[in-house]
């Protein structure tokens, strides 16, 4: 059987994956968070990029590796609330079924500034405005729509403010970065406890990123294709991401499970 690794395609993994090509005996495997969490848990993946909620979960049962991470310090611009209402006002929100990070992040923000929004699992759009106070979307759906917004490249960009008969956007990295100065770690790579991963599948993912970033602007100009947004938009939002798993998101991944009543030894393979 080939050892099989989880992939979510999105845009903000690229730098991980454009340059990884599976050699004999290892299997690419793509979906989205909710997927690859299910498919690591399950057995139908040996490796996986998992959302970091889903570690924080079931961290008796996986292990991390210790220099991978997919994470920000700031504004994300690919996890966004676009809301109608100012925050203070929301009162339904539909959700992603794709980031149980993401929802729970929200849920956290919402909660700390003591509001008493219901989140509604819905698989919509920006038209679910029309019946939602707010709409969390993630991945490329949320970079797409937030692009769209824009009448500039947002080369010094971190906050899209009410634009007449538009829509308030709320980048939650940022608003987690307001509270606490840290990183927000959004996803890792992780095995099941007591599978330790081959040493030459981690040495081809660490080749491949390695590739990623030192040459972004191609990366860059591959997802500016496939989105049909801006390739300068595409490389501002690329190196944005913390792709290493530093002490600074070491301790905002710990923060957050703090946050969320998660806490838990971190426990990651030396490789």
């Amino acid at each position: 059987m080939p050892y099989r690794i989880g992939l979510p395609h999105y845009a903000n993994t690229a730098p991980l994956v454009h340059f990884l090509e599976a050699p004999r005996g290892v299997e690419l495997r793509f979906g989205v968070p909710t997927e690859l969490n299910r498919w690591l848990a399950e057995g139908e993946v040996d490796l996986s990029l998992v959302s970091s909620q889903f570690y924080l979960e079931a961290r008796g049962a996986l292990r991390a590796l210790p220099d991978f991470s997919v994470a920000v310090l700031g504004a994300v611009y690919s996890v966004n609330l676009f809301h109608k209402r100012p925050w203070d006002e929301l009162r339904r929100i539909a959700i992603t079924s794709e980031s149980a990070t993401s929802v729970r992040l929200l849920a956290h923000l919402l909660e700390r500034s003591g509001v008493p929004a219901e989140l509604e699992p819905a698989p919509v759009g920006l038209e679910g405005l029309e019946s939602y106070d707010g709409v969390l979307l993630i991945g490329d759906r949320a970079l797409t729509a937030y692009a769209g917004l824009l009448e500039h490249t947002p080369a010094s960009v971190h906050d899209l403010p009410r634009r007449p008969g538009g829509h308030y956007v709320t980048d939650l990295a940022m608003q987690w970065f307001r509270a606490t100065r840290l990183p927000f770690v959004f996803a890792l790579w992780a095995t099941r406890a007591g599978e330790q991963p081959p040493p030459e599948v981690v040495a081809l993912l660490r080749r491949a990123r390695r590739e990623g970033l030192g040459r972004l602007g191609e990366v860059a100009a591959a997802e500016s294709a496939r989105l049909g947004i801006p390739a300068p938009l595409l490389q501002h939002y690329l190196w944005n991401f913390r792709y290493h798993l530093e002490p600074p998101d070491r301790l905002g991944l710990a923060t957050f499970a703090e946050a969320v009543g998660l806490l838990g030894p971190e426990e990651y393979w030396s490789v």
